[in-house]
């Protein structure tokens, strides 16, 4: 009797892609029809974290299975320094029998830097077998462009940064890196079909991520002039700590109203450009037959602020910039919704148990396989999030935020419950000190519980590497 061969691996990856800007999660402005499709055939997860709401050290996380913190690689790179020898996620496909490829983005690469040159960025070549990049002209393309950041009067033109600006293209898809990715994707997927051995093929896709380059038409069903604004509350910032406040605001890059439209309707646009992307190779994996033995998955590196409290972007610890969509779809596994609290971290292990691979003990994540079967099930009471000096626990009821390893620069609490869109910091509130001790508490363990890992190997060598170099010095030092 043969064997059922394993199934093939289709993960696809959004950059700078918050959950709330998706019409299959709680947005209606923004519509994403492709994403909706994938999120009614398969499980989607209603309260998945990124364990660092950075590029560079979310990718490294996942893409290892160990908290940024039990790394170190809490920068833009691939976190290969940290792990020594230890098989990626990809890698541990790759030593199992599958081809692995990835088209474009999926460790870190700057935006726009590293995509106007389509280089490697921070890659781990380790990890693929095969890795292509897509080139695109960003900011350069020809169009209609606006800087919106540290433009009040206008007279800026936009360029070649990482900005909050936007440029409406000229041309179609395939001028752009993401409609190159998705040409490369279903290439590849029709190539793959004959491979003769299961492929692990990932596909990332830069937008909507900064700046909002999209071709024209996408633009057109989002006019900002009609674009709804979050709620702003009057004295908003008074109960958050130095530390709680974005790195980009409304303030700081003095947006106005106007402009505040301007870049939500920009996003939305960024988003529907990739979401278009994204139906191009699902409906390739549908038409070359290879639906009924692939697992897809689609998720982001983390989430965005788009003007909620007056916050921009990525970095802090909110909803907004910490939850990232997540679906999976199983072949045989019926359509669900799950809200147990799930991380990307669980990628690895959930994604190798599927296929019959070996989990690595290792791992810090934890499988979803019983959620695809009864998504009634917990997998985690709370998600944990990290951006250097500051961590987050969420639970169903609290999101405690510490800023500090003791809290020193601040902290905050936020009854879910109550108050979901987080205007209200409870914990300087002498009624909620039980709750904040608790969490410190927690938190204290969960810090302990990351730490004790298998990498102590590559953390001497690198200390006994760092004391070399610092011997060396100083010899030199002598005999000069």
């Amino acid at each position: 009797m043969q064997a059922t061969p394993r199934p093939n691996v289709l993960f696809i990856i959004s950059d700078d892609l918050t959950a709330t800007a998706l019409s299959c999660y709680e947005n209606k402005a923004c519509q994403t029809p492709n994403i909706d499709r994938l999120a009614a055939q398969g499980t989607r997860y209603t309260r998945t974290f990124c364990q660092f709401p950075v590029c560079g050290p979310s990718r490294a996380s996942f893409m290892s299975g160990y908290y940024p913190h039990a790394t170190g690689s809490l920068g833009y790179n691939s976190g290969r320094q940290n792990i020594g020898d230890r098989a990626t996620w990809s890698q541990h496909f790759i030593n199992n029998g599958y081809h692995a490829a990835r088209v474009s983005k999926i460790y870190h690469m700057g935006v726009p830097g590293d995509i106007v040159k389509g280089s490697n960025g921070t890659d781990d070549e380790a990890s693929w077998v095969e890795r292509f990049n897509s080139q695109g002209p960003e900011v350069m393309a020809p169009g209609d462009g606006e800087r919106l950041e540290g433009n009040p009067d206008g007279t800026r033109g936009y360029g070649k940064g990482n900005h909050l600006e936007y440029v409406k293209a000229e041309g179609g898809d395939e001028v752009h890196s993401d409609g190159k990715t998705a040409k490369k994707a279903c290439e590849l997927l029709r190539e793959y079909k004959g491979i003769g051995k299961p492929f692990f093929l990932a596909v990332g896709f830069v937008r909507p991520h900064v700046p909002f380059v999209s071709p024209r038409a996408y633009y057109e069903p989002y006019d900002w002039d009609n674009i709804v604004l979050p709620e702003k509350v009057a004295g908003d910032w008074d109960d958050i700590p130095k530390a709680g406040i974005n790195y980009r605001t409304s303030k700081g890059m003095q947006l106005t109203t106007e402009k505040e439209k301007k870049a939500i309707a920009a996003y939305y646009a960024s988003v529907a450009f990739m979401d278009a992307q994204v139906g191009k190779v699902l409906d390739t994996l549908r038409e070359e037959g290879l639906e009924e033995n692939t697992i897809v998955i689609f998720t982001s590196d983390h989430g965005f602020h788009l003007c909620e409290h007056d916050f921009w972007m990525k970095v802090g610890l909110m909803d907004e910039s910490s939850r990232v969509p997540l679906i999976i779809k199983v072949p045989g596994k019926k359509p669900a919704v799950c809200n147990s609290f799930t991380e990307l971290l669980d990628l690895y292990p959930t994604v190798s148990e599927l296929c019959g691979l070996e989990v690595p003990s290792r791992l810090q994540g934890k499988s979803l396989v019983q959620t695809l079967d009864d998504p009634s099930i917990s997998v985690r009471d709370a998600a944990f999030c990290v951006n250097k000096n500051s961590y987050l626990l969420r639970t169903d009821e609290w999101a405690y935020i510490q800023h500090g390893k003791n809290g020193e620069l601040g902290l905050q609490l936020f009854d879910m419950k109550k108050d979901p869109k987080q205007y209200t910091n409870l914990a300087e509130n002498p009624e909620y000190a039980s709750v904040v001790a608790r969490f410190k508490k927690q938190l204290g363990t969960k810090l302990k519980e990351l730490s004790s890992n298998d990498l102590a190997d590559v953390r001497a060598a690198k200390a006994a590497a760092k004391k070399d170099k610092q011997k060396k010095k100083r010899q030199i030092g002598t005999v000069k």
